[in-house]
């Protein structure tokens, strides 16, 4: 019942997908961030779906990759989307840590965030529309959203926080640390053999895309505002699955070239 508890909760707060109200408590929010890289599974096995019946109905490339980017947004209802735009608000600022600090919670969006989400939006589209498509590229897109979330769920464990508030502190002065910690570096590493495995030198590409943006988050998050955020994190997890993306397509074509 805990563990049914535990996925209810992340998936509550982390994504739209309707839940059953429960309450939230100590117990059932211990693992909720072992359960949060679920939500990625989801995503991905509706976007490998949407890209089968994409497929089968013959629609353009156009309309393909214009859902494809929506599809991540509307079924986490844009909750880490809204924690890049933060983010680059306070980013774009340029001023010291307690006015970054200041923006993150301010529920207005800049003319900054909303430059970049345009060009986040651009460039994601772009991408995915390069991106050729096949059956044998499934195991990846499914495995590339679950490690973005892993990856952020294991920061939850071992990073810094930059305040005493918010939900970030909240999920994580409730975590079982060192058990999240040891269990989401258990998924990571599957998650890198499976890449590995399923796609050869694209999975390599979208390994090393997705620890980059996590050392850059690591190093950003602590220089900038003294630690992680909940903003910082969505900050991330938007960030490396466009890292990601963007480089299954400079694989393809490196392969493309060498072959």
């Amino acid at each position: 019942m805990v563990i049914l508890e535990t996925f209810i909760v992340a998936f509550s707060m982390f994504s739209a997908i309707p839940m059953p109200q429960i309450m939230w408590n100590e117990k059932n929010m211990k693992y909720a961030m072992c359960a949060f890289p679920f939500i990625g599974a989801v995503i991905g096995v509706i976007l490998c779906i949407w890209q089968s019946v994409s497929s089968f109905f013959g629609f353009g490339n156009m309309f393909f990759s214009a859902v494809f980017t929506v599809i991540p947004v509307v079924i986490t209802g844009g909750i880490h989307i809204d924690g890049f735009c933060d983010t680059v608000d306070g980013l774009s600022s340029h001023g010291d840590r307690e006015k970054k600090l200041k923006i993150l919670s301010d529920s207005n969006s800049g003319a900054f965030a909303i430059i970049w989400l345009i060009c986040y939006m651009i460039m994601f589209f772009g991408s995915v529309s390069e991106i050729k498509f096949g059956k044998d590229l499934y195991p990846v897109i499914i495995l590339m959203f679950v490690l973005s979330r892993s990856l952020s769920a294991f920061a939850v464990a071992v990073f810094p926080y930059a305040k005493n508030s918010g939900l970030m502190h909240s999920f994580g002065s409730m975590a079982a640390k060192i058990n999240v910690r040891n269990i989401v570096g258990i998924y990571i590493a599957l998650i890198s053999i499976g890449l590995i495995f399923f796609g050869k030198i694209t999975g390599i590409f979208v390994l090393i895309a997705a620890f980059l943006v996590f050392w850059i988050y690591y190093k950003v998050s602590k220089k900038e505002f003294g630690g992680i955020t909940g903003d910082l994190a969505g900050w991330f997890l938007t960030t490396s699955e466009l890292a990601m993306i963007f480089l299954v397509v400079i694989a393809q074509h490196i392969g493309g070239f060498l072959a």
